[in-house]
């Protein structure tokens, strides 16, 4: 956990001061669970994938070992937000890369009004 957290405030300093508030932070692993939607289908979208993850942790159960809760992605409308929300954040090259292709575990930064995501170091 402390190379999570180490991890964490490292990914925190590669992102510049932003006037928004962060409100939570969490770790998740994107298990093959998490890569196809309710109908079967194939996720290839980053923020789909991540948007399945929060669904399966919030409102199936479907829970990973690495997965953390957080409160934001609770709420199935905020769920909902999530592919404008990371479209005004940021995705690093290889956490896209790696969430798009296998089944890494990504640390997450909730504002109020964007997402960043990143792999732990």
């Amino acid at each position: 956990m402390f190379r999570y957290l180490l991890a964490a405030g490292i990914a925190l300093a590669a992102y510049p001061a932003s006037a928004s508030e962060l409100l939570e932070t969490y770790f998740a692993r994107l298990s093959s669970a998490d890569h196809f939607n309710s109908n079967g289908k194939r996720l290839t979208d980053v923020a789909a994938i991540i948007r399945q993850d929060r669904a399966n942790f919030h409102a199936y159960g479907i829970r990973d070992a690495d997965d953390q809760s957080d409160k934001f992605f609770a709420s199935k409308a905020n769920r909902a937000n999530l592919e404008a929300m990371l479209r005004s954040g940021t995705v690093t090259p290889a956490a896209r890369s790696a969430i798009v292709n296998g089944t890494p575990i990504i640390y997450v930064e909730i504002y109020d009004d964007f997402v960043n995501v990143s792999l732990p170091e």
